[in-house]
């Protein structure tokens, strides 16, 4: 069976290693946590809305049509 190796986790805006441990993680310091919470108030990180498929839309407005 092969080894497997362990992850390496790495603060998303530094790249610093981090462990799950950490007062801050997955943030390896505060200053990080901080510019990661400025992209979320700045608006430089949205969530995006569902992508719907043609054809489901497609079968969404049949079944409406059928019901009434």
């Amino acid at each position: 069976m092969p080894r497997q190796r362990p992850i390496k986790l790495r603060c998303p805006i530094c790249k610093k290693p981090v462990k799950s441990a950490d007062a801050d993680f997955p943030f390896c310091s505060e200053r990080c946590r901080l510019i990661d919470l400025g992209k979320w108030a700045s608006g430089a990180y949205v969530i995006s809305s569902p992508v719907n498929d043609a054809e489901e839309a497609i079968a969404e407005r049949s079944d409406s049509e059928d019901e009434s």
